[in-house]
């Protein structure tokens, strides 16, 4: 019995037939899961299929709110701040928000690339989120010449959006709920708003209002812990205490790193904003590493 060999140009011509477009795709993502693993191995980008990410999806992306997590979001605006008003003074502006830009989207894609919370990642994103929104918050402010007022107003009506478009969509806003894409891009979304305005804020209360960066910390961690009170003797809804925390940590931290770097001409204690930014990173650097390698850190176990 013999079997033919087809050769030439209808040989070619079966040959490509094969690569359709879904074979092309599964090629693509096996490329990418290849290289994504190399850079870290929980990298591997999530399948396609519905049912094939279910197993995935239950996998939370975000850190349990710890103590810990208070002091390092704590740390990172004050970070943010400092790192944000250095650069800007540093170099040309134009090219600082490009950087700081540029930062943020690299962190966000290597988030968004992981399939499980790891410290790195997530705080790495966040510091990044910090230092572009300070640099987009002062930027309207300075570029735009738009008051602090309009832009603490502004920004608080597109979180006020986002929020009720979440929960339409979502029927929460709970960070404990996000294992979907969707639910992460909401979070996302809110986390650089937030620190958008919490700049805006802050800067309100410390130049608009005359209020000075030290008197602003104080209001602030006032502000800061009436959440925390009212959820322990009021029984305020924990989600509604969490998101009114998280908001003011970004005015909290920025206004004490304003306080310690500015120059004394106006304000603030004269260390320097980029001493500060040092110092923070390297308290952050400790945090995370603490975090990933102990108990503390239920995600890594």
């Amino acid at each position: 019995m013999e079997q033919s060999t087809a050769s030439g140009p209808a040989a070619r011509r079966s040959r490509s037939e094969q690569v359709s477009p879904a074979n092309l795709q599964l090629i693509y993502h096996y490329i990418l899961s290849k290289v994504a693993t190399k850079i870290h191995p929980d990298m591997k980008p999530k399948p396609n299929s519905t049912e094939q990410s279910a197993q995935h999806r239950l996998l939370k992306k975000l850190p349990e709110v710890t103590i810990f997590f208070w002091i390092i979001k704590l740390l990172t605006t004050g970070m943010g701040e400092t790192t944000s008003d250095y650069l800007a003074h540093q170099m040309n502006p134009i090219f600082a928000v490009a950087l700081g830009g540029s930062g943020l989207v690299i962190a966000l894609l290597i988030q968004f690339l992981v399939r499980k919370y790891i410290s790195w990642v997530y705080w790495l994103a966040i510091i990044m989120v910090a230092i572009f929104g300070t640099m987009a918050a002062d930027a309207i402010h300075v570029v735009l010449g738009v008051s602090y007022l309009l832009s603490t107003v502004g920004f608080s009506v597109v979180l006020s959006i986002i929020f009720a478009v979440w929960y339409m969509s979502e029927k929460t806003l709970s960070i404990n709920h996000i294992y979907t894409l969707r639910r992460e891009l909401f979070y996302w979304a809110t986390v650089m708003v937030t620190f958008a305005l919490g700049t805006a804020a802050g800067d309100m209360t410390a130049s608009t209002w005359g209020l000075g960066y030290f008197t602003s910390g104080v209001l602030f961690a006032l502000l800061f812990a009436l959440p925390a009170f009212a959820y322990w003797r009021s029984g305020l809804n924990e989600v509604g205490a969490f998101w009114l925390a998280y908001i003011l940590t970004r005015p909290l931290g920025a206004s004490f790193a304003d306080w310690i770097g500015k120059s004394q001409d106006v304000g603030g204690v004269g260390f320097g904003t980029g001493r500060i930014s040092i110092v923070l990173a390297i308290l952050i650097f400790g945090f995370v590493a603490y975090e990933t390698y102990s108990s503390k850190d239920s995600y890594s176990n």
